[in-house]
């Protein structure tokens, strides 16, 4: 239930309810939420897996092939996300600075997370359509950028101390 809320919540950014709803949502839940929302980007590349009728995928069991989809294609793509989710919350905390706003690295990796949302449910409906490279992935870079600096805008400023 908390995984549909994330998500209904994660669609509608950068409106200011929606992201405090999300803010208040654990961490665990948050790297759950990333983890399934890469998978569902990754089944369009295990659908090609499975069906390739040539290669060393063709000749592969079934079980190994997941075995080999999972450690070769899933880990290493979800430890990249996960290391991009950093850098879009470390460049939001160089920006909040400038900005002088009241929100950390914590948070801003939290809404990056979520701003990833519907760049990868594009990709991922485009990609069972048409055959699509996963460098396309790196567009969400940007548009979780803009999304981030969208937010920060709307955290209060810091008062200035005396």
């Amino acid at each position: 239930m908390i995984l549909l809320q994330a998500f209904l919540n994660s669609v509608k950014l950068p409106n200011k309810q929606a992201m405090f709803k999300l803010n208040r949502i654990g961490m665990d839940i948050t790297v759950l939420y990333m983890s399934i929302l890469v998978l569902l980007v990754s089944i369009p590349s295990l659908i090609d897996r499975l069906t390739a009728t040539g290669g060393a995928s063709a000749d592969m069991q079934l079980f190994l092939l997941f075995v080999y989809f999972f450690l070769f294609y899933y880990l290493p793509l979800i430890i990249m996300v996960f290391l991009l989710l950093s850098l879009i919350a470390y460049i939001g905390t160089g920006i909040s600075r400038l900005m002088r706003r009241k929100i950390r690295f914590p948070i801003l990796w939290k809404m990056s997370a979520y701003t990833a949302t519907i760049p990868f449910i594009l990709y991922t409906i485009i990609a069972l359509i048409f055959k699509v490279d996963v460098m396309y992935l790196w567009l969400f870079l940007i548009y979780s950028i803009l999304f981030i600096i969208k937010i920060i805008t709307i955290y209060p400023k810091r008062k200035i101390r005396k």
